[in-house]
């Protein structure tokens, strides 16, 4: 871009999708004139997911904002919480984040999963059609049009994954109520409706259990119990004001 010159100052928020000069208060930027401010922006580095508003010379403006020269531009970062408008809040996981939506599936949060790489394209559509937020570290994903909204996951530790999701979104917690294999939710079940899931040792030393409405899996207090109750707990310590 070689037209009028804009300078753009960044939240320190969005400090890790733009160059270090970026980084250091705002900045000369060229734009070709006839693109909008959010075209811009996603040009500079960030996707719009992660923009809370745009400011120029003090007053808020649309993506679609075509800046002049001279403007004075400001990026803020999503506040938090996040709300998102519309349909009960869920989301939609890529193929590269499943122990993340297991943890969200354990916290009783509405969480579909693609297991395989069925490409952006089809995340996206998805995303529209079941209205999820798409959480994902693509950032070229988080830049499509079709999607009904977004997040970019900063960590790449499911513990500090959760907790920025919880952190952005607060969503209403109801643990041990969706299955973790497949998002279905769960129903009390009888040792007979799971006799055949179960091993003998656990036929002898379990008599609670629940059951997946949707693909049928059985649950009951294993030997993995206790880590899953830690996540649980520091999930509610931290965000159980936010617990349904």
């Amino acid at each position: 871009m070689n037209g009028p010159e804009i300078h753009v100052e960044f939240d320190p928020g969005l400090a890790l999708f733009v160059t270090s000069e970026r980084r250091r208060g705002a900045t000369p930027l060229a734009t070709d004139g006839v693109s909008t401010l959010g075209h811009v922006v996603e040009s500079a580095g960030v996707p719009l997911t992660e923009v809370g508003s745009l400011w120029v010379n003090g007053r808020e403006v649309p993506t679609s904002y075509v800046p002049v020269a001279g403007d004075a531009v400001r990026v803020r970062a999503v506040e938090r919480p996040q709300r998102v408008p519309g349909a009960p809040l869920r989301f939609l996981l890529d193929v590269h984040l499943g122990t993340l939506a297991r943890r969200l599936r354990l916290l009783g949060v509405d969480t579909a999963y693609e297991a395989t790489d069925i490409g952006d394209p089809a995340l996206a559509a998805r995303s529209a059609a079941e209205q999820r937020v798409m959480l994902s570290r693509d950032r070229g994903l988080l830049r499509r049009r079709e999607l009904w909204a977004g997040a970019y996951v900063y960590s790449t530790r499911p513990d500090d994954q959760l907790h920025d999701v919880l952190d952005r979104f607060a969503p209403d917690l109801h643990p041990w109520t969706r299955c973790t294999a497949c998002n279905g939710l769960l129903k009390e079940a009888t040792k007979d409706e799971v006799a055949d899931q179960l091993k003998h040792g656990t036929q002898r030393t379990y008599d609670v259990f629940a059951q997946c409405t949707e693909c049928g899996r059985a649950y009951w207090k294993g030997a993995h119990h206790d880590q899953l109750e830690a996540i649980v707990e520091r999930a509610l310590a931290e965000h159980g004001q936010r617990a349904g």
